[in-house]
């Protein structure tokens, strides 16, 4: 459950990916030092930073390099891979079509997942079958973003042991039939600079992104080192900022980790306002469970809660369809 955090921590998570894979990771000294870390965060704030991640940092800026590259490009050039239905609701929507709460977000998008072939999930998968759409300019995007994205898939899984840790459990916890062939969404963004009516920002009429919870485990954000746009909300309803640090991740917790947890976890609201006259970028990765997975309250986490399990049975794949099938004016 979220607190009246006033700022987000920082983690160096290099002591738990260092024993990621060692049976006896949970009694490295280093590695519970980490845990306790991302314990005290979930649970406080839902949010963290972490530094000592592994991914190269050239390959960080690169990613929002070539992000921003492809939003300068015209119009009708980003409108060659439109955002449809028919595609999976892959590919590129505008300014305005993401719908939060029935209000459009002031960010235009490309919308990427793990392509679902036909039949795979059966019924429950039908919407989102389908290959990802990836624009010929900037010609380089596409094997980037797939190198970048195999790269958040193996950090996000380690971080997850050091959760599992945290919750209790083993550090399998979230593998095999919860999250051993997880899901992916990535969410390639970007914000237009604030508008000005007589010299004076509208920042309530130029939402970038209304205030919400992510959908499944964990969340990786990169975004630009020198804009401050991303808030959090503390228990107390004041917003927070997620201040820009260069060379880290922004991570946050999602609502199936919130429901396995129990509520030991809460999945925090947040929201981006970019009030700064400059373009924003930020590119974040969504590390999921398996897609056609029961999710319920685990039982070291019912125990841990008073006994009670407060929350019901929910299905992942479920719960993205009905969000991807409201969020979006196609």
């Amino acid at each position: 459950m979220s607190t009246d955090f006033k700022s987000i921590p920082l983690i160096d998570i290099g002591p738990l990916l260092a024993k990621c894979d060692d049976p006896d990771m949970g009694e490295d000294p280093g590695v519970a030092e980490v845990v306790r870390q991302l314990d005290q965060a979930c649970r406080e704030a839902g949010f963290f930073y972490v530094k000592g991640h592994g991914i190269p940092d050239s390959l960080i800026k690169k990613v929002r390099t070539l992000t921003h590259k492809f939003f300068e490009l015209p119009y009708e050039e980003k409108l060659k891979i439109k955002m449809t239905p028919v595609a999976g609701y892959r590919g590129y929507q505008r300014v305005g079509e993401n719908i939060t709460k029935g209000v459009p977000d002031m960010h235009e998008a490309i919308d990427c997942y793990r392509e679902v072939r036909q039949g795979m999930y059966g019924d429950l998968g039908k919407a989102m079958e389908g290959c990802n759409q990836w624009p010929v300019n900037p010609p380089d995007l596409k094997p980037i973003m797939e190198e970048y994205i195999s790269l958040c898939t193996e950090l996000s899984r380690k971080i997850m042991r050091g959760i599992a840790l945290a919750l209790g459990g083993s550090p399998s916890e979230f593998e095999g039939q919860r999250a051993g062939d997880p899901f992916w969404v990535l969410r390639i963004i970007g914000y237009p600079g604030a508008s000005k009516a007589n010299g004076i920002g509208s920042p309530e009429n130029d939402i970038g992104c209304g205030a919400h919870t992510d959908y499944g485990l964990l969340t990786l954000v990169n975004q630009d080192d020198d804009i401050t746009a991303l808030q959090v909300k503390n228990l107390s309803g004041e917003w927070i900022s997620a201040v820009p640090v260069p060379g880290t991740f922004v991570c946050n917790i999602g609502d199936m980790l919130k429901i396995w947890s129990n509520g030991l976890y809460d999945s925090t609201l947040h929201r981006v306002i970019n009030s700064c006259p400059r373009y924003r970028v930020c590119v974040a990765y969504f590390y999921e469970p398996n897609f056609d997975v029961p999710v319920e309250p685990l039982d070291v986490c019912v125990q841990r809660t008073g006994g009670t399990k407060k929350f019901g049975r929910a299905c992942y794949g479920e719960h993205l369809v009905s969000k991807v099938q409201t969020n979006f004016v196609v």
